[in-house]
């Protein structure tokens, strides 16, 4: 068990984490700070912290665990902020979206401090942010994706493992590198073509028209365009490479489509088609099969 869990950030993913740590016993006291005293006035009353904290460096007084959920463009700040109270001994990790940016914040931060520190990313969220959101339930059954550094003490790796592995998550390891290569071709470009898309169609001057008619596989489709506009603006710009590198694949994808639809070629059309609905189908299956075999 966690004498204290230091939250620097107590929205959604902070404030769930500390409500699953809770839940599982894992904690005997939680100290939250957040950059709008609103915002953990109302945790505090929602019983997700214990203790406000006044700054992030308050929060991690005493703490032998500390999660930073605040967006990964503040994360460097909020590592200056803290790295003299992270100690050998400490837990740090963080739940950014992207990896290298963070890793390379903490090697320039924390120097030999940083053999504290897990970076990790849970598969979890909503399209509701925000504290009054906030739920012991988000991480059980999801990913939780671990790149610790070369110089990442062990025993904490293993620590965060077991963290996560209580609050019902699956945790793989993977370099940042890797991490972030993987989460721009299956979740940050979707993203960005569901931004794109849905302002496509809001921009016509027939669009309004045209969303009155939308049915449920458009509803499907673009969901995660109503996702947190500053947390997306933070992600796309720091994963910027790879997301780019994804979209110009994904263009040369859509240029052969659109050169067989313009030649009238039904077959080879077809064929295309058919090439990603039966590849879809298959990851689907298999995606079925291991999460079976996981329960």
């Amino acid at each position: 068990m966690f004498q204290q869990l230091g939250v620097i950030g107590c929205g959604l993913m902070g404030g769930s984490f500390a409500l699953a740590l809770k839940r599982a016993g894992l904690v005997r006291r939680v100290v939250g700070y957040s950059k709008s005293p609103s915002t953990t006035e109302k945790a505090k009353k929602l019983g997700v912290i214990d203790d406000i904290a006044e700054s992030a460096l308050q929060a991690v007084t005493g703490a032998d665990i500390v999660l930073l959920a605040v967006p990964v463009a503040a994360t460097e700040t909020t590592f200056k902020a803290i790295r003299h109270l992270i100690g050998p001994g400490v837990l740090l990790m963080d739940v950014g979206s992207t990896k290298r940016e963070v890793v390379d914040a903490a090697r320039r931060v924390l120097k030999d401090r940083v053999s504290s520190f897990v970076p990790a990313h849970p598969i979890a969220g909503k399209e509701v942010a925000g504290i009054v959101n906030a739920d012991a339930t988000l991480y059980n059954g999801r990913q939780v994706i671990l790149t610790p550094l070369r110089q990442t003490q062990p025993e904490l790796v293993q620590k965060a493992t077991d963290v996560w592995s209580a609050l019902g998550a699956q945790v793989l390891r993977m370099t940042a590198e890797n991490h972030d290569a993987a989460f721009a071709a299956v979740s940050h470009l979707p993203h960005l073509l569901a931004f794109a898309y849905f302002s496509s169609i809001v921009n016509q001057p027939a669009g309004r028209d045209f969303l009155s008619l939308a049915g449920p596989g458009f509803r499907d489709f673009t969901r995660i365009a109503a996702s947190d506009p500053s947390v997306w603006r933070d992600i796309l710009l720091s994963n910027r490479e790879e997301i780019l590198r994804q979209s110009l694949r994904f263009r040369h994808t859509l240029d052969a489509i659109e050169h067989v639809m313009r030649g009238g070629n039904a077959e080879a059309l077809e064929g295309l088609v058919r090439k990603a609905s039966d590849a879809r189908g298959d990851w689907q299956m298999n995606a079925q099969k291991q999460s079976g075999e996981r329960s």
